[in-house]
């Protein structure tokens, strides 16, 4: 099940149902599998709840690197760098996501390269670079498009670069 019912198309960001969110937690609780840990943070970083899901995210990582695979710590690693984010450190998230998608690219896992892209051209917007926001949403549309991806699959870049593109002609010119 998706908990995700759009995309703010200013920010970007998620649109879920709380209630949807809360009762998912509560299923959860507080088992301890990577995949379990993983859905939490997610779960508390769109609900706001940042600084649970900072510590969660911490936690989610070290357990990536003692006991997952290397994909499984990449993608602990690029939540992580959501959360912080979210959190207004754009610079520690971009630097995160910049090497999750340069060892994706190198070991030829495209998605998740795709994933941290799409990840890092967020950050780049909330901070304000709309021209390297465009060209990592860009370059996560040719990645997903060579994967084969679904129309719908490729929407959620597609509203990205619709809203940078968006912001970029909103912007006053330097004169």
């Amino acid at each position: 099940m998706s908990y995700i019912h759009g995309y703010d198309p200013e920010t970007l960001r998620e649109i879920v149902d709380p209630a949807e969110c809360r009762a998912r937690l509560q299923e959860i609780g507080q088992q301890r599998s990577l995949p379990a840990l993983l859905e939490r943070v997610w779960l508390l970083k769109v609900l706001g709840e940042l600084d649970e899901a900072l510590s969660l995210s911490e936690q989610a990582v070290r357990l990536a690197r003692m006991a997952g695979t290397r994909k499984d710590l990449l993608r602990a690693r690029i939540l992580h760098a959501t959360v912080q984010q979210w959190r207004g450190a754009y610079g520690a998230a971009e630097h995160e996501l910049t090497t999750c998608a340069a060892e994706a690219e190198g070991q030829g896992w495209a998605g998740i390269a795709a994933f941290a892209l799409q990840h890092r051209g967020k950050v780049r917007y909330d901070a304000g670079d709309i021209a390297g926001a465009r060209a990592d949403f860009k370059q996560t549309l040719f990645l997903r498009q060579e994967a084969g991806a679904s129309d719908t699959e490729l929407e959620p870049t597609m509203r990205c670069i619709e809203a940078v593109d968006r912001r970029r002609h909103e912007a006053p010119v330097a004169g």
